[in-house]
């Protein structure tokens, strides 16, 4: 499920729809990379806010950032928010060279998305979170 401001992204400013299939190629892009994980929008009521910042933001770090989507919610989305780690929708999810950099869920204001996108760009790649599972003795 979509919405017309999820769509424009791909459809109209010409950012990349992410799969399984085309992930790691899209992650290796040269620069931060950026994975918007909109979740579904009828669910989600941060979704469309996150696509509406989301080219202010590409904008304001004037090509730094390379923005893709991942529109899957259910399918290819479900696995990649596996392998980030992160627990909530809407998601940014910033990468470089293959490797995880970090993660902003849900809306933010805008001097906190500058603020930690320029961490980002001067951080090093780290080891994403993961879901933990708690281990009972028996």
């Amino acid at each position: 499920m979509t919405h017309v401001l999820i769509e424009r992204l791909t459809q109209e400013l010409g950012y990349e729809e992410i799969s399984l299939d085309n992930h790691d190629s899209f992650t290796r892009h040269p620069g931060l990379n950026v994975l918007f994980f909109p979740g579904n929008p009828e669910t989600v009521k941060d979704a469309t806010d996150v696509a509406v910042a989301l080219p202010e933001l590409i904008n304001a770090f004037g090509g730094q950032l390379n923005p893709g989507v991942v529109t899957d919610t259910y399918g290819a989305g479900k696995e990649l928010k596996q392998k980030y780690g992160f627990s909530q929708y809407p998601a940014l999810v910033f990468v470089r060279d293959g490797e995880y950099v970090g993660a902003i869920t849900r809306i933010q204001d805008w001097s906190e998305y500058l603020t930690k996108i320029n961490t980002f760009l001067a951080a090093p790649t780290r080891r994403a979170p993961g879901f933990s599972i708690p281990v009972i003795a028996g």
